[in-house]
């Protein structure tokens, strides 16, 4: 989003703590946000438009979305994905996070594979949560370091498509 947005009004904002989205005004300041207005009255009297302004009536605001199952394809595959590039497309969608699949060459089944991973997101437009394989060389047969993959930072566990 453009840091020159100052004002969503009007969206039905879906709030973690809210069970229905509600009506509402988000204030931003270099496209971070400042404050969420969920009071009709003084919504009402303030009537800002103009740029920067977006008018979200009838519209779903979501404060972002995570997709659980993406192929960024780094390490190995990276003529066809790369973290840079999936996440950049993730973000122009609207995702603020992704979990990375572990069906890369070689496979995401080590804590040195998931600090890889983590390393090249730092600075992406998306935070990745990496997954991590169930079984070394996602083959099936040998039990991947579960426990050390999570201690640096897997979100999951899933051989992505193969049998275990």
């Amino acid at each position: 989003m453009s840091s020159k947005i100052r004002l969503i009004k009007n969206g039905s904002l879906v709030l973690p703590d809210k069970n229905e989205p509600i009506e509402g005004d988000i204030y931003l300041e270099e496209g971070v946000i400042k404050k969420i207005n969920l009071e009709t009255d003084s919504r009402k009297k303030e009537k800002a438009g103009g740029d920067g302004v977006i008018d979200a009536k009838g519209l779903l605001v979501f404060p972002g979305l995570i997709d659980m199952h993406v192929h960024l394809r780094e390490p190995g595959r990276e003529d066809e994905e790369t973290i840079a590039t999936g996440t950049a497309a993730a973000a122009a969608g609207g995702f603020t996070a992704v979990a990375c699949m572990p069906n890369t060459l070689p496979p995401v089944d080590n804590q040195e594979s998931v600090m890889f991973i983590k390393q090249l997101a730092r600075d992406c437009p998306a935070r990745v949560y990496p997954v991590g394989a169930i079984s070394k060389g996602r083959a099936g047969k040998e039990m991947s370091e579960i426990g050390e993959m999570v201690h640096m930072g897997a979100v999951a566990i899933s051989d992505d498509g193969s049998p275990v």
